[in-house]
């Protein structure tokens, strides 16, 4: 199974505070690498479809909630590489005109709503037995696609990337911090701000996915920065995406890429980055999003 992905452009952002500060900043555009399948989701479904390809399963399944980019991406996928798919939805119903919902169906995924606590047990290997039972045909992947064939995609886009000082991304399921980890060189710093509350348990998560984060000191994971919990905003920090869209042509969604450079900016202004460094925010996409928002009449 070949899949190739294309090369996302880096783009330079030029800020007052940047260069009050001395430090230089990137973007890898990673929301620039499929129309459909953006950004850090497209990174982790990579190797899970060569493996589930591999040992020949036809049917894909997996979690998320009713707005998940995931499993948008997934559902993509699935339509362009003839791959079955099923989604497990956080519940209990589904919302028919939820735009994220009908582009799942669009795609011909089935979609499975289950209460919430039903889906608290996505990561129990006796929910996944049963799972495995009843879908016999299905290579599971786990809610945001954070596993170890994940961890290989990420590695790569790191290693892909020009000798940045410090590479950031923000931190969900904690995937693309840890394939960013493995990939990384050592005298590089990787930094990841969680978009959830209470996020400090992603540590344990993040060194089960890398080798690297037991070893090395090189990573930080930042969980101040969540601006409310997952799913949360402030007007302010909407107010920050559509400026940074207006005066740099930086599309942002509050839920993920925006909480990360309006996290950044704030490192950046208490002075956290030495004078000199090269700083590298990864895109991960996601602004599929902004449908959603608008249909809920948040933004």
């Amino acid at each position: 199974m070949n899949i190739s992905l294309p090369e996302s452009p880096l783009q330079t952002l030029r800020h007052p505070l940047l260069k009050h500060h001395n430090v230089t900043l990137s973007v890898k555009r990673d929301d620039l690498l499929h129309p459909i399948i953006s950004g850090n989701k497209w990174r982790k479904l990579k190797y899970n479809l060569i493996e589930a390809h591999n040992q020949q399963y036809t049917h894909l399944l997996s979690f998320g909630g009713p707005f998940s980019n995931h499993l948008h991406a997934l559902a993509a996928a699935g339509r362009i590489f003839g791959f079955e798919t099923t989604a497990i939805i956080r519940g209990p119903e589904l919302d028919s005109g939820n735009p994220t919902i009908r582009f799942l169906r669009a795609c011909g995924m089935k979609c499975h709503a289950v209460d919430r606590q039903t889906y608290r047990l996505r990561n129990s290997p006796e929910y996944l037995s049963q799972l495995n039972k009843q879908f016999e045909s299905a290579f599971i992947i786990p809610e945001g696609g954070s596993n170890l064939f994940a961890i290989d995609g990420v590695a790569e886009l790191a290693r892909s990337l020009p000798q940045f000082s410090h590479l950031i991304t923000p931190v969900g399921s904690a995937g693309t911090l840890a394939g960013l980890i493995e990939g990384a060189q050592q005298d590089q710093h990787v930094l990841g701000l969680a978009v959830l509350n209470q996020a400090d348990y992603l540590i344990e998560t993040i060194k089960t996915l890398s080798p690297k984060a037991n070893e090395q000191s090189n990573w930080r994971l930042f969980t101040e920065f969540h601006d409310g919990g997952y799913g949360r905003f402030s007007p302010k920090l909407w107010q920050f995406c559509q400026q940074m869209r207006r005066d740099y042509c930086l599309p942002l969604e509050p839920i993920y890429s925006g909480k990360l450079f309006y996290g950044l900016f704030q490192l950046i202004e208490q002075g956290y980055f030495k004078s000199g460094s090269e700083l590298c925010a990864i895109h991960t996409g996601g602004l599929q999003g902004l449908a959603g928002l608008r249909y809920c009449k948040r933004i």
